[in-house]
């Protein structure tokens, strides 16, 4: 059976690659139509295509491609990067109705692609209230984040961690560990050869579906009734 998505086409990785070399509006503006054709386009097919299959085991991340898809253009105000141009082209899938809760994202670009999802800089109120509900239920927890599929396709959860417990959680937690972290995600990259195979797709469902359940825990904290705001 073909795959929903063919692949991306072998033209737009060429263009990433010439846009590391040429980093320029001068460059870019003429070849707009090219980006837009060999990359803004497929994304948004693939995005499509995703969405189709979140929508049987992650229905509330579900997003319009449009919406879905960052913009190529960086924003350069605060960075010493200068360059206008992002060397990728991304999707993010936040949950409907949590703006700061855990959402799926992928990204291609001529280097690798990037698959993975989770909490990356979480809000401090959003931070405590996934705390308290991983304190509360820290057995659940670690099954999900050591599933044997998770394991298998990401690692360990990674993130950010502090040196110690955070604040008014006790030092003998029996989820100490989890609770110092300040970021929670699976991420992992895969060679870039693969966005230009059918294989992409199925690919990249694999890994968001494995993730599900670690997601939808996070984003049931949420739900809940957020704590005091930590210092």
């Amino acid at each position: 059976m073909p795959s929903a998505f063919p692949g991306f086409p072998p033209e737009g990785l060429a263009f990433f690659r010439g846009l590391e070399r040429h980093n320029t509006r001068e460059w870019f503006q003429p070849r707009k139509p090219v980006f837009d054709q060999t990359l803004k386009q497929p994304m948004r097919e693939l995005v499509a295509a995703v969405n189709t299959k979140l929508q049987r085991f992650s229905p509330d991340h579900v997003t319009d491609p449009d919406k879905a898809i960052y913009r190529i253009y960086r924003d350069t105000r605060f960075s010493h990067d200068k360059t206008p141009y992002k060397d990728r082209i991304a999707a993010n899938f936040p949950p409907r109705g949590l703006p700061d809760g855990a959402g799926y994202y992928f990204a291609i670009s001529h280097k690798e692609i990037a698959i993975g999802g989770g909490m990356y800089m979480p809000q401090p109120q959003t931070l405590l209230a996934v705390r308290h509900y991983i304190a509360a239920h820290h057995q659940q927890f670690r099954k999900l984040i050591q599933a044997r599929a998770v394991q298998s396709l990401y690692g360990p959860m990674q993130g950010e961690q502090l040196s110690r417990v955070p604040k008014g959680f006790p030092k003998d937690h029996p989820a100490a560990d989890l609770l110092r972290y300040k970021r929670l995600i699976f991420y992992v990259t895969l060679p870039s050869e693969l966005a230009t195979t059918p294989a992409l797709f199925p690919e990249i469902v694999k890994h968001l579906k494995a993730i599900a359940p670690f997601l939808d825990f996070l984003n049931a904290s949420l739900r809940h009734k957020p704590a005091q705001t930590q210092e």
